[in-house]
C-alpha cells in the first residue's frame, strides 16, 4: 500500500515540485496539500496521511504551531522543511522538540539542478519515516528538576571550565502530550569503570535523544564525551549551544585542536568527520565525498578505538541506517564497551537494530534510562 503524504507549504511553486516528485515514486501518494498551518491540522484530521511534509514560515499559523497541535490531536510523522541558516537550524531544533520526526534543507536551487538527486533523497526520507515509531515523540517530559545544591568540586575540576560545576539546572524540555512509551525488559544497571570517552553516535531522532540523556548528566560527570549527530554544517553549531543552555555539562561545536576533558561534550561539526587521537585531542577533518555520512559514527568510533582501546563506553540512539556498526566492531574488538537504545523508544530503530543484529551490544536500554545508567557507569 502506497504511504499517504499530505503536502504543506504557502509557496505554490514549492507545494507543486514536491508534490510532483513524490508521486512519480509508485509507492507513496499525495493526498492533499495546505497553504498554512491551519489548513494542514485539518487536512491531517480530515485525511489521515501517513507523512506530512511541513514549511516553517506561513500565514495564519506557523509550522511548528502546527506540529505541536497535530502531534497532540493525531500523532503523525512530520518531515520539516528549513532554511541552511542559523536562524533555520534553531527553528527546526524548536519543530522536532514538537514532534517533529525529521528535516530536510529546503533548498530550490538544488530541486532545479540536481532533480534526480533531490528526488532519490526525498521518497528514501518519507519512506523511511513512514515507518517510524511515533509513540517515541509522545511521552511526557518530567518535571522540572529543582536546582541541586552545590557538589564540591573534584581535583580535578580546573579542567571542565570556570563555569561548569555551578552550571544551573536544565531547562525542561517542552512536554509530551501522550503517555510514556514503555521499553519492556532492558539490561541490568551498568557496572562502574574509569571510563576514559564517552561515545554517542544517532541520526533521525537523535536531537531530541541527546538532549534527554545529557540534561540528565551532572556538572561533575568525570569522563569527556563526543556527540555524532547526522545533521548539516550550518545546524552543528546552533544545536551544540542549545544543548549547553539546557545541560549542566558544558558542550560546544567541536574545533580542530580541541582537548577532551571531563564534564565537556563535543559534537562533530555537521558536514566533517570528526576523530580523536591518543592525547585526547581532536582532529577535525574535511568531509569526504566517498563517505554517506559527514560526520559518520563510524570514523569516530574508530578513532576512539584505535587511541583507548578498551576505556571506552559508545552508545548508539536511534536513526536510520547501520552508521557505528563497524566502529562499534572495532571498540568491541579493543575491549570497550556498547550499548544501544531499545527498539521500543528509538524513533527510527535501524542504528541501534544494526549493533544488537551484529551481537554488539553488551546492554540494550530505553532512552528514559540511559542518562542515569551513564552515571551509574561513570561515577
Amino acid at each position: 500500500m502506497a504511504v499517504k503524504v499530505l503536502v504543506v507549504d504557502d509557496s505554490g511553486f514549492f507545494r507543486r515540485r514536491v508534490s510532483e516528485i513524490l508521486s512519480a515514486d509508485s509507492n507513496i501518494q499525495v493526498v492533499g496539500t495546505a497553504t498554512n498551518g491551519k489548513e494542514a491540522i485539518d487536512q491531517a484530521l480530515a485525511l489521515k496521511p501517513d507523512v506530512i511534509t511541513m514549511d516553517y514560515e506561513m500565514p495564519m499559523m506557523d509550522g511548528i504551531t502546527a506540529v505541536r497541535h497535530i502531534m497532540q490531536r493525531c500523532p503523525t510523522p512530520v518531515l520539516m522543511f528549513s532554511s541552511l541558516t542559523h536562524e533555520g537550524a534553531r527553528v527546526t531544533l524548536d519543530a522536532l522538540d514538537a514532534g517533529a520526526v525529521d528535516f530536510l534543507p529546503k533548498n530550490f536551487e538544488d530541486i532545479s539542478r540536481n532533480p534526480e538527486k533531490v528526488k532519490q533523497l526525498l521518497c528514501e526520507k518519507i519512506l523511511s519515516i513512514s515507518r517510524s515509531n511515533r509513540r517515541a515523540n509522545t511521552y511526557s517530559a518530567p518535571a522540572p528538576v529543582a536546582a541541586p545544591a552545590p557538589t564540591p568540586a573534584p581535583a580535578s575540576a580546573s579542567s571542565y571550565g570556570s563555569h561548569a560545576p555551578s552550571r544551573p539546572a536544565p531547562a525542561p524540555i517542552p512536554a509530551r502530550t501522550h503517555a510514556p512509551v514503555s521499553s519492556g525488559p532492558s539490561s541490568p544497571a551498568p557496572k562502574r569503570k574509569a571510563y576514559k570517552l564517552v561515545a554517542i553516535g544517532t541520526s533521525t531522532g537523535g536531537p531530541v535523544a541527546l538532549q534527554r540523556v545529557l540534561t540528565q548528566l551532572p556538572a561533575n560527570f568525570p569522563a569527556p564525551l563526543v556527540l555524532i549527530q547526522h545533521m548539516p554544517a550550518a545546524f552543528t553549531k546552533a544545536f551544540a549551544e542549545r544543548l549547553d543552555k539546557l545541560c549542566r555539562i558544558s558542550v560546544k561545536e567541536a574545533e580542530d585542536g580541541d582537548i577532551l576533558r571531563p564534564g565537556l561534550a563535543l559534537l562533530a561539526p555537521g558536514g566533517k568527520q570528526m576523530m580523536i587521537d591518543g592525547r585526547g585531542a581532536v582532529k577535525i577533518l574535511p568531509g569526504d565525498e566517498r563517505l554517506n555520512y559527514k560526520p559518520s559514527v563510524d570514523i569516530t568510533f574508530g578513532s576512539a578505538a584505535k587511541s583507548y582501546g578498551d576505556k571506552v563506553l559508545a552508545v548508539v540512539l536511534t536513526g536510520m541506517g547501520a552508521d557505528g556498526r563497524e566502529g562499534a566492531r572495532l571498540l568491541k574488538q579493543s575491549g570497550s564497551a556498547i550499548w544501544a537504545q531499545d527498539e521500543a523508544s528509538c524513533v527510527i530503530y535501524g542504528m541501534p537494530m544494526a549493533i544488537v543484529k551484529a551481537d554488539l551490544a553488551d546492554a540494550i536500554y530505553g532512552l528514559e534510562d540511559i542518562g542515569k545508567h551513564l552515571v551509574e557507569a561513570c561515577i
